[in-house]
């Protein structure tokens, strides 16, 4: 059976928390300094390729899925969008003339337009850290394992795994809470209701 060796970030929304420490070392990692407190002070600021978007009860980070069909790549004019070794899908600035059309077709809305220099923007999956074998800013950044990165077949043998070991906890009677986002804005909710009705009293 045929396997898809080309590693992508995955995203499970239930578990992000909003705190967008992932926005923040991806800005970071594409800052000049790629240092917090010096990237502060560049002009321009650097700016992240992936953006959490609160949702309701979720928080939705969201970034380029490096598409097997990729429409940016395919309506590219000048051909300035291109797949690396990995898959993943990235724009070469000097061939970018700011047409704006792979912002157009993007189902995730996720390329960006760099006023400054004419060009689009988008999540490159970090190149310079996968070459030396590192995950990507931001899914380092995340603590919460909202953000993965690995193959299908790597991230699903994962979640497979973390499956089992629950149902063997349900069937011992050893059942451990898992953080979820959901549960998190709940209490949250919660606790907010009862200050206000404490306030109201």
């Amino acid at each position: 059976m045929p396997t898809d060796s080309k590693p992508t970030i995955f995203i499970n929304p239930a578990k992000c928390i909003g705190c967008r420490h992932c926005e923040i070392a991806c800005a970071v990692e594409h800052s000049q300094s790629k240092d917090l407190f010096s990237a502060i002070f560049e002009n321009p600021l650097p700016q992240p390729r992936i953006h959490v978007l609160p949702m309701g009860a979720y928080n939705v980070p969201m970034n380029c899925r490096h598409c097997e069909n990729a429409p940016c790549m395919e309506v590219c004019p000048t051909g300035a969008i291109f797949k690396d070794e990995d898959g993943a899908v990235l724009v070469d600035t000097s061939k970018c003339i700011g047409c704006k059309m792979c912002a157009i077709v993007c189902p995730f809305g996720i390329p960006e337009f760099d006023a400054l220099n004419g060009v689009m923007f988008k999540c490159d999956m970090c190149p310079d850290r996968r070459a030396e074998g590192r995950l990507p800013a931001c899914v380092e950044a995340c603590k919460t394992g909202a953000l993965q990165f690995g193959t299908i077949d790597e991230i699903v043998s994962k979640v497979r795994k973390e499956k089992a070991e629950q149902i063997v906890k349900l069937k011992e009677g050893k059942v451990e809470d898992e953080y979820n986002g959901w549960d998190l804005f709940r209490s949250m909710q919660t606790v907010i209701i009862q200050i206000n009705e404490g306030e109201s009293k």
